[in-house]
């Protein structure tokens, strides 16, 4: 070969090996596709992020923007802007999915769009094919061993009289506190249309209550420091108490738990919904679903085998717990809500 020949046949060839890693960015099926994401905050976005975004832009190219905000003005931003949304995915848990509907504002999710839907648990998904479930927090009675022997067995259990000036509970606002007072009525044969029963229970444990929590960190705050013994928390909250040093025990009632289920939807109108499907079946993935129970330890809504360490941890770790899990009407619950803050507080605080 030629000497000028060799030199242009060289050119090309090293043109060509620093061009392939270029080549190959660029054809990843969502480069240049940025999902933007409401967040929750804290480790529950970073377990999202190592779970699912990691692993999409690895192997898609697709960027996922999460920005953290109380879910409440993120609905009301959805909502007041559907003609140009700010989200493309919208993260929510049970109750605020009624409002999305109402407002008609996310696609339905259909199992030929997210092959992974059906590993979905019987009954974690409560609104036909819209939302994908990827999460479930619980409401349940807690208790700090060092100080009660006896256990709490059971949602009502906080108006035992051995517990005076000792239970904390979620202000009247928070969801928290409509689960557990749904609990407290179906615990003493009521429903979420009679309620007397829970309100009953409450008036007897008044003179226990020694705070009313407004933030889920202020009640963690509160166990921490032992300015109660027993109450009401969240499942995985309870857990961070335990990675704390606090010895708190989660009960199981035997008449069952309420929870709440964590959901990605897909809103109306965004650009990218082969990418939307995309994040929602890599959120159900093994990976995927995994992320939030190691970094949080609330549950998994799939068929995902579980580890043993983390199987342990977890409220909901076999069919028989699954099938103890309470089916809530969401829109009833809604509707009933603001009647239901107006009694606890009449109750409570007269």
């Amino acid at each position: 070969m030629k000497r000028r020949a060799f030199l242009r046949f060289a050119t090309t060839a090293a043109a060509g090996v620093l061009a392939a890693p270029y080549v190959q960015a660029q054809t990843k099926k969502f480069a240049n596709v940025t999902l933007r994401v409401n967040g929750f905050g804290g480790a529950f976005d970073e377990a999202l992020r190592k779970g699912v975004a990691g692993p999409l832009e690895e192997k898609y190219g697709l960027k996922v923007q999460f920005t953290a905000g109380a879910t409440q003005a993120d609905l009301v931003k959805l909502i007041a802007n559907k003609s140009s949304p700010p989200y493309d995915l919208f993260m929510c848990d049970s109750s605020y999915v009624v409002e999305l509907l109402k407002a008609d504002i996310v696609e339905e999710i259909k199992v030929s769009d997210v092959p992974n839907i059906k590993r979905v648990l019987p009954g974690f998904r409560e609104f036909g094919d819209y939302g994908v479930p990827f999460n479930v927090s619980s409401v349940v009675p807690v208790f700090n061993s060092k100080y009660i022997k006896r256990p709490l067995t059971s949602y009502s259990d906080i108006a035992r009289s051995d517990l005076t000036g000792r239970v904390i509970l979620p202000a009247p606002d928070q969801i928290a506190s409509s689960l557990y007072l749904l609990g407290m009525a179906e615990e003493n044969g009521g429903s979420i249309s009679e309620m007397e029963p829970a309100m009953k229970i409450l008036s007897a444990a008044k003179p226990n209550i020694v705070a009313l929590a407004q933030t889920n960190v202020a009640e963690l705050q509160m166990f921490q420091s032992e300015e109660g013994y027993a109450g009401i928390f969240w499942d995985g909250r309870a857990h961070e108490l335990r990675t704390k040093g606090i010895p708190i025990v989660t009960v199981f009632p035997s008449q069952g738990v309420y929870s709440t289920i964590s959901y990605i939807n897909v809103v109306k109108g965004m650009k990218y919904p082969e990418a939307a499907y995309a994040f929602a079946d890599q959120l159900l993935s093994d990976q995927g679903m995994l992320a939030i129970p190691e970094a949080l330890r609330y549950g998994v809504t799939t068929d995902v085998k579980l580890p043993e360490d983390l199987r342990r941890d977890l409220l909901f770790n076999s069919p028989e717990r699954n099938a103890l899990r309470k089916q809530i009407d969401w829109q009833q619950l809604w509707a009933n809500r603001s009647g239901w803050i107006e009694r606890v507080n009449k109750t409570i605080r007269n």
